[in-house]
């Protein structure tokens, strides 16, 4: 299920799937978990049921946990006001059915995986009561040949050679012991013979325990057909709890996160409060606030190399996708984040050599792209503007392209190093400079966003320390 998480661009999904993170946060802090036990999915095991296959005893003892879990789960749930603090679980596990005869069953028949009880069935018992008598007096036999034979024999023991009680004689006794030889000895000094006093008793042994296979047999077919009788249920408690399990993950994922819920909208408004990369460690990470579709639509960020603008743009977008999605945010409670239609990012050096592309020309072939396809429910992150060429021609690229993109309604956040587009973001109405942190005299960036404030490179103080 985390693997086929995807963004929506529907509000009201988005927001019941926020709903369901905050459960699972409400869960996981008041309860640590639920008891949910199992750690497998029982689709092709039910699957396997419903084509009338017989279940190996770990199957069904599979099968046994989930019931037992779906049982554990609604005996949970009875207690306390549990409703009123994660109705959306409880309504799913309100809906799940205990087939309590039929965990019984298994549990009982069924000791472990290659173990069924003696009392699985009455022949069962009995097959296995026999065994136990002949085999007590086959012992008993050769025990006593043991004393009469023992100077034949290279160890006074009786052992096992395929399912057939054997004694080890001399090979140079062969003919003092009269009986069937089973096995040797790698040297071939001792063989394994089966003293033809036991051989009847022996085969009697074997039938039985031919017989006591098939009984095995038939109490897994039996038990394999009443799964498939109620593999229907089975099935739909298997999904619904892994559903539960799900929600529980986005909780504890969200609070290793130190993550919030977002308030969502579709206005394009974003407010991040104090917000974090989610994959930069949260004991040396950053926050930074970030704002957008309120009073701009477009924010340009200026600054130094590795000052953290790239961050700053990654962060937005994962964020949103993140909230898209129905994930908590690394971001301060209060934080608000819009449902887009669209993404697009053209982020990184993606220099293709095999393609014979510059740098410029894949950004640029990105950009083209992201032109054709942009509209008014976009959000658009752009690293390095134009960067690639001449600067001059670089500058007016860039913002020809800001332009266009305002122009289509799309929510902006672009990164660049070009001088030109402060001013044009100042003069600009619907744009906003911002710029990340750089400490002259430390020489070094503290990766805090400043709304409202260009960048400079700082490439003269950064000479002048080196100096």
């Amino acid at each position: 299920m985390i693997r086929e998480l995807k963004p929506s661009c529907n509000i009201n999904e988005v927001r019941e799937r926020l709903e369901e993170t905050k459960e699972g946060f409400e869960v996981v802090l008041k309860w640590g978990s639920l008891p949910i036990s199992i750690t497998y999915d029982l689709q092709g095991t039910l699957k396997r049921a419903k084509m009338g296959y017989t279940l190996q005893p770990i199957e069904l003892l599979r099968i046994s946990a989930l019931l037992k879990c779906t049982r554990q789960l609604k005996e949970f749930m009875k207690d306390g006001n549990k409703q009123e603090i994660c109705p959306i679980i409880y309504e799913i596990i309100e809906s799940l059915v205990v087939i309590k005869g039929l965990e019984n069953e298994i549990e009982t028949k069924i000791i472990s995986e290659s173990e069924i009880s003696d009392r699985a069935s009455e022949k069962l018992y009995s097959i296995r009561r026999a065994i136990r008598d002949k085999n007590a007096k086959v012992k008993e036999k050769l025990q006593s040949m043991l004393q009469s034979y023992s100077k034949y024999l290279q160890d006074p023991i009786i052992t096992l050679r395929g399912d057939r009680y054997v004694l080890p004689v001399k090979a140079e006794f062969k003919g003092n012991v009269p009986g069937l030889v089973h096995d040797q000895s790698s040297s071939g000094s001792t063989l394994f013979i089966e003293p033809m006093a036991v051989v009847e008793l022996n085969n009697e042994i074997k039938e039985l325990m031919l017989k006591e296979k098939q009984e095995i047999e038939r109490i897994l077919s039996e038990l394999s057909g009443k799964v498939a009788e109620n593999a229907d249920m089975l099935e739909y408690n298997n999904l619904n709890i892994g559903y539960i399990d799900f929600i529980l993950a986005k909780g504890r994922f969200g609070l290793d996160l130190d993550a919030s819920i977002p308030e969502i909208n579709q206005r394009g408004l974003i407010n991040l409060k104090r917000a974090r990369h989610p994959l930069i460690d949260k004991e040396v990470v950053v926050p930074i606030d970030i704002k957008l579709g309120d009073t701009y639509k477009a924010l340009v960020i200026t600054g130094p190399n590795t000052g953290g603008k790239t961050v700053t743009l990654k962060t937005t977008g994962l964020l949103t996708l993140m909230a898209m999605t129905g994930l908590a945010i690394p971001a301060n409670s209060g934080s608000q984040v819009s449902v887009f239609k669209k993404v697009f990012a053209d982020i990184g050096d993606e220099q293709s050599i095999e393609q014979s592309l510059s740098t410029f020309s894949s950004h640029m072939k990105n950009i083209v792209n992201i032109l054709k396809e942009v509209d008014d429910s976009s959000l658009v992150l752009v690293d390095e503007l134009g960067a690639g060429t001449d600067p001059t021609e670089g500058a007016a690229l860039a913002m020809a392209i800001l332009e266009h993109i305002f122009e289509k309604g799309a929510k902006i956040v672009a990164t660049t190093h070009y001088s030109e587009l402060k001013v044009f973001a100042m003069e600009k109405e619907g744009f906003e400079n911002a710029s990340v942190e750089f400490d002259v005299e430390t020489l070094r960036p503290t990766y805090r966003l400043l709304i409202g404030i260009p960048g400079k490179s700082n490439a003269f103080e950064i000479s002048k320390g080196l100096a």
